[in-house]
């Protein structure tokens, strides 16, 4: 999962706060809170998700507890790809 913490980090950073510095995103930032990714970003997020992690990220899924941070969309992948 390191490897796709990684990408997904580098993804973040690099298509809404268009930076490559690691320091500005910690993984536990919320997304919403700190206005870094809105809802139209979460739909490029997911995308993302489905491309890298072949899975599918279905309408009950889209909860902030799900993907409203690095930390949690990881958590969130786990769980997926387990079941």
């Amino acid at each position: 999962m390191q490897m796709l913490r990684d990408k997904l980090r580098l993804f973040v950073l690099e298509n809404f706060l268009f930076t490559d510095d690691q320091s500005e995103l910690n993984d536990a930032d919320s997304f919403m809170d700190n206005e870094i990714i809105d809802s139209t970003g979460i739909l490029e997020v997911i995308e993302f998700l489905e491309d890298e992690c072949q899975i599918k990220v279905e309408d009950k899924d889209l909860l902030p507890e799900n993907l409203d941070s690095i930390e949690k969309i990881i958590r969130f992948v786990e769980k997926k790809l387990g079941d």
